[in-house]
């Protein structure tokens, strides 16, 4: 497919002011404030000046569905296809949550492969909250070398519903996580889910005493309700994730004022989609439930615009900030050379999204769906 998108306002994110973008096949070929074009087969498509932004990349997704602290009956259903496109999302890590019991690395991994199979750009982490890490060679470092989407391993700390790992097993985790990594050519992050307690990345910091483990190596996520810790972290060096929501603004705006700019492209966002959101009383006794959406992120990306971000700074969390921190040389940008992984904006609105240059929807109407139409 050849299309040439006419006057196109590009957050890329940077803003770009209003260009031309060619796209040939997978890839943005090129981008001039006005190019002329004359191959067979072209379409033109006139975007009168309309917001394209890079595909979001979220980075915590639990694509299989998480939950089950209540019961299997409380499982939170698979992510479907379709959801990708309606939140404008083009790339994806899939986790396990809570549950590697009734859910497993097996199913992840073979989730994830469809996702890929679909039209969208699908990673995935081994392991899971619990410690020994649940594999599926019986080895971390042997998933990242030998299973291709595998890009890291899933931890969780300071939550009761965890291992509590101590620091000594954390510390053997990232460096099996950090080896497989090497070898396989890949980001190898420690994705850390961060829960509740007071303690937060305490564990993370003490490590950066005893070891020369790189804190970039270390993903703290769920950081929103961690916000010195956050800063502290960001400071010495390292990635930190918030988890977007309806809250999640006002956290994103304190971090960035508190962090000297040079330092914003420290700080990613991902949705938690399809995660269970369980709301716990004094006792850690269940009184409800809620789930993570997709949807979140933009929702999120347009409440920090409406406190006073630049949009450019915002679009930045899910899109050029990952695809840095998670090593993705071609993605989470709006420039010739890179995949063509396009949202199309009217107002705040999703209105069309293209995945490595084919539409997943257009004008709102879904063009691809998965294989059994989700």
């Amino acid at each position: 497919m050849t299309v040439l998108l006419r006057d196109a306002h590009v957050c890329a994110p940077e803003d770009k002011g209003v260009q031309d973008i060619l796209i040939v096949g997978d890839r943005i070929v090129a981008m001039e404030k006005k190019l002329d074009v004359r191959v067979p087969g072209l379409e033109v498509i006139d975007m009168q000046g309309a917001l394209v932004i890079p595909g979001l990349i979220d980075q915590h997704v639990h694509i299989i569905g998480g939950g089950g602290e209540d019961g299997c009956a409380s499982r939170v259903p698979p992510l479907e296809f379709s959801d990708c496109a309606k939140a404008g999302v083009t790339s994806l890590v899939g986790t396990l949550g809570t549950d590697s019991h009734t859910r497993t690395i097996r199913d992840l991994l073979a989730k994830t492969m469809s996702l890929n199979h679909d039209g969208v750009t699908a990673h995935c982490l081994t392991g899971a909250y619990e410690y020994p890490s649940p594999t599926l060679t019986g080895n971390v470092a042997d998933d990242l070398v030998f299973c291709e989407p595998i890009i890291g391993c899933k931890l969780a700390i300071s939550d009761h519903r965890c291992s509590c790992p101590t620091t000594d097993e954390i510390i053997r985790l990232a460096s099996q996580v950090r080896l497989g990594g090497l070898i396989g050519g890949k980001v190898g992050e420690l994705h850390i889910h961060v829960g509740a307690d007071d303690r937060g990345i305490e564990q993370l910091f003490e490590i950066q005493q005893r070891t020369i483990l790189p804190v970039t190596q270390f993903r703290p996520t769920h950081m929103g309700r961690h916000l010195e810790q956050a800063q502290k972290w960001c400071e010495m060096g390292g990635y930190t994730d918030i988890t977007s929501g309806k809250k999640s603004a006002d956290a994103i705006v304190t971090l960035l004022s508190r962090l000297d700019s040079s330092k914003w492209n420290l700080v990613t966002m991902s949705s938690d989609s399809n995660g269970s959101f369980p709301k716990w009383n004094d006792k850690r006794e269940i009184i409800g439930m809620d789930r993570g959406r997709m949807t979140s992120l933009i929702e999120t990306i347009r409440d920090v615009v409406e406190k006073g971000v630049p949009l450019e700074a915002a679009v930045s969390l899910s899109t050029s900030h990952v695809a840095d921190a998670l090593k993705f040389k071609d993605q989470g940008r709006i420039q010739p050379g890179c995949v063509a992984d396009l949202a199309f904006m009217d107002g705040w609105e999703v209105s069309s999204v293209m995945a490595k240059g084919q539409w997943l929807m257009r004008k709102g109407n879904l063009v691809k769906t998965g294989m059994f139409g989700d």
